[in-house]
C-alpha cells in the first residue's frame, strides 16, 4: 500500500498588510505633526501693517508672556539668567538679531526692560515680533 505524499507548498509571508500599516502610520504622523513657531508658549503677538522684514540668519528669540514669564527659545528663564546668557554672546552681538516676541497683553515696562537688557549687552539689531494685520493699511 503506497501512500501518496502531499506536495509541500513554499511557506510565504504576505507583506501586503504590513506595508498597509506602515503607510497608514506614515500618513498619521504626517497629518498630526504641526510646525509651531512658539511651541508650548501661549503668546498673542500684536498686529502690524508694516511689511515683514527678511529674517537674519542668526537670531536669539526671547518670548514674554502676558504673565511676565520669560522664555529663551523653549526654555523658561529669569531676567538674571537671560542677562548672563546675553553677556556670553557679547562678542558676536553685532551679527546676531535679538528678537523679542512679547504678548500683546504684556506689561510695556517689561518689554522695555528686556530690550534695554539686550542693548546694554551689545546687541545692535533689535526686533519685536508682530503678526501681519488683517486690515489693509491706509495709503
Amino acid at each position: 500500500m503506497a501512500f501518496r505524499r502531499k506536495q509541500q507548498d513554499d511557506a510565504r509571508i504576505d507583506m501586503t498588510p504590513m506595508v498597509d500599516v506602515v503607510f497608514l502610520l506614515l500618513i498619521f504622523f504626517m497629518i498630526s505633526t504641526t510646525f509651531v513657531e512658539t511651541p508650548g508658549i501661549d503668546i498673542r503677538l500684536p498686529e502690524s501693517s508694516a511689511r515683514s522684514v527678511d529674517r537674519e540668519p542668526e537670531e536669539i528669540k526671547v518670548y514674554l508672556t502676558n504673565e511676565g514669564e520669560i522664555f529663551l527659545g523653549d526654555e523658561p528663564t529669569t531676567k538674571a539668567q537671560l542677562e548672563k546668557f546675553l553677556e556670553g554672546k557679547r562678542d558676536d552681538a553685532g551679527q546676531i538679531t535679538f528678537l523679542l516676541l512679547a504678548d500683546r497683553e504684556a506689561r510695556h515696562g517689561m518689554v522695555v526692560e528686556l530690550m534695554d537688557l539686550a542693548r546694554t549687552s551689545g546687541f545692535s539689531r533689535l526686533a519685536i515680533g508682530t503678526e501681519e494685520s488683517s486690515r489693509r493699511p491706509r495709503e
